[in-house]
């Protein structure tokens, strides 16, 4: 009878061992598998966010100068139209992050900072001098300093740097929810990622 018993004990022993290994090459495989996705998911969103937008100026230049004191002055002007194509980049693959598989963690330890490009074409229309007073280097030089910031000012006040961000955040919310679904945590500088705001007030 003890031969029995010692032998079920054994049995059931052997059973329960099997069953612990079995669950926990189970549950290593769907981390891996999880991991995997996780990492997949990161790599589609590796891509260049654009948002685009196109903007008109129209400069009058207007340059005087006081020639043997005020007595002569010489005038030169120039009415300049432009047309410029304006885009606000986010390059995802510059995204870091760590992934900690023990804890189910993903850290995203960096956002990639907006990249503004601006292409002006500039067309010239009325231009004149006078003679002792020319159209040089300078002058062109100062009228694309002078429009740069102009349409500087008419990009903040647009709503071209909104849209790139919620297309940033667009983006990121894909993590977030992969991350949610699988039972991990996303984490941006030592924060938890509960929701999508969280992701906007990061980038603002």
């Amino acid at each position: 009878m003890k031969k029995v018993l010692f032998g079920a004990l054994i049995a059931l022993a052997s059973v329960l061992i099997y069953k612990s290994c079995t669950d926990e090459r189970d549950q290593k495989s769907i981390l891996e598998e999880n991991s995997m996705l996780i990492q997949q998911e990161l790599q589609n969103v590796s891509k260049l966010v654009v948002t685009e937008g196109h903007f008109a100026e129209v400069y009058n230049y207007k340059d005087s100068k006081e020639l043997f004191g005020p007595l002569v002055t010489a005038h030169k002007k120039a009415l300049v139209v432009v047309n410029a194509d304006v885009s606000i980049a986010y390059d995802m693959s510059k995204i870091k992050y760590e992934m900690d598989e023990e804890q189910r963690l993903l850290r995203i330890t960096r956002i990639p900072e907006p990249e503004l490009k601006i292409s002006p074409d500039f067309e010239y229309y009325d231009v004149t001098a006078d003679y002792l007073n020319p159209f040089n280097a300078d002058d062109y030089n100062t009228i694309k300093r002078n429009v740069n910031a102009s349409l500087m000012g008419k990009i903040e006040a647009s709503a071209l740097r909104t849209n790139a961000e919620n297309r940033l955040v667009s983006e990121l919310s894909r993590i977030l929810v992969l991350t949610n679904t699988m039972g991990w945590s996303l984490v941006y500088d030592n924060i938890p990622v509960k929701n999508t705001e969280q992701l906007r007030t990061f980038i603002d």
